[in-house]
């Protein structure tokens, strides 16, 4: 019989349990301040083919291997001047530098590749755990591979539960979206591969020069320069349709078994028995909206609703990230052209007594 995972507290006695059986090429589940990771030894060939098995991820779905400090970074990757200046100004945080690698790195944790994507993250318990373990960590988003990201402990030990043993508590995401990630193995041709809480702008200004979104989408089987390129990607197991615009008349127009779930709170909402719209932020909040998206995303396909549709935000920066995550997990369900920026993006929200229940349910969890 398989045994749920355990969740334990960052006391010092609980990391230093953990580094070791990171060391031993063991795994253990993450916080991080983007969502969380499952984490192994990225130097070893057996721990990157471990987290693989745990999530049922291809191989060709490279692994982001994670540093605690600037000093790290030429243990698994050739730096140049521009990836040293963007991390001198994002790290730690929520910024993925895809580099040539050393021959640290197992082709196991780059799809075979001869680059290698590099983080730093911010979250105090993550790094000093990587400290800890003396070794950089590769670390995908805990869960199994295409579903939904998790940015609660009790969310990972809901979805890969038996897969994994020991999951380290560091509180709910402060992001709540993956790192945004950009490709310097041409410094002078920098690209955009997946947008995050760092903006294609905030990108450009520090390097100086403009930087090109690829839109080249990943193919099952080839292996890819980074993670989170494949066109479907984040998705609940219930259907996803994303509209352009939401509305109060299309909802009350709509199937009595569906969820509608809007950027913001919509204009003459008021109460009714069907508990069926929610939203991300009620003011519009874009930095809220993103904290709450896959927290909200996950209690509604738990909620036994019959298809979920969602507005997609507007605009550049944030915006762009959340119209990402949203675009892979409908993968070809929308319904209408992206509409026009408007001001006030992304918004966040209320939940139903059944998506109430749900959260209550996920705080169950046993601790260490």
């Amino acid at each position: 019989m398989s045994l749920m995972a355990r969740i334990y507290r960052g006391s010092p006695r609980n990391l230093a349990m953990l580094a070791a059986r990171l060391r031993k090429g063991g795994l253990v589940a993450v916080p991080t301040e983007t969502v969380y990771g499952l984490a192994g030894d990225a130097t070893s060939r057996a721990a990157c083919r471990r987290i693989f098995s745990a999530k049922g991820r291809p191989s060709s779905d490279p692994l982001i291997v994670h540093i605690a400090s600037l000093r790290d970074l030429a243990r698994v990757a050739h730096a140049n001047p521009a990836a040293l200046r963007l991390a001198a100004r994002f790290w730690p945080g929520p910024l993925t530098i895809v580099l040539p690698k050393t021959g640290a790195v197992p082709d196991e944790a780059t799809a075979g590749l001869p680059s290698v994507a590099v983080r730093m993250p911010s979250h105090p318990l993550f790094r000093r755990l990587i400290r800890l373990a003396g070794v950089p960590l590769a670390a995908p988003s805990a869960n199994p591979f295409g579903y939904v990201s998790p940015t609660t402990a009790s969310h990972v030990r809901l979805s890969l539960g038996s897969r994994v043993s020991h999951i380290l508590d560091g509180g709910p995401s402060r992001i709540g979206l993956e790192s945004t990630i950009i490709d310097l193995r041409a410094p002078g041709r920098p690209a955009l591969l997946r947008p995050g809480a760092v903006t294609r702008g905030q990108l450009a200004r520090a390097l100086g020069v403009p930087v090109a979104v690829s839109r080249r989408p990943a193919q099952r089987g080839r292996g890819q320069v980074a993670p989170g390129m494949m066109r479907r990607h984040y998705s609940p197991r219930t259907p996803l349709t994303l509209h352009a615009r939401l509305t109060l008349r299309m909802a009350a127009r709509g199937h009595p078994a569906d969820a509608w779930l809007f950027v913001s709170r919509p204009r003459g909402f008021s109460p009714g028995p069907g508990g069926n719209l929610f939203w991300l932020d009620a003011r519009g909040d874009l930095r809220r909206a993103a904290r709450r998206l896959f927290a909200m995303l996950r209690s509604l396909d738990e909620g036994g609703f019959r298809r979920i549709h969602a507005e997609r935000p507007s605009g550049a920066g944030l915006a762009e990230a959340l119209a990402d995550r949203l675009a892979r997990a409908s993968a070809g369900g929308v319904s209408a052209p992206r509409r026009p920026a408007r001001s006030g993006a992304a918004r966040s929200g209320r939940r139903s007594r059944r998506s109430r229940g749900h959260t209550r349910a996920g705080r169950t969890s046993s601790r260490a």
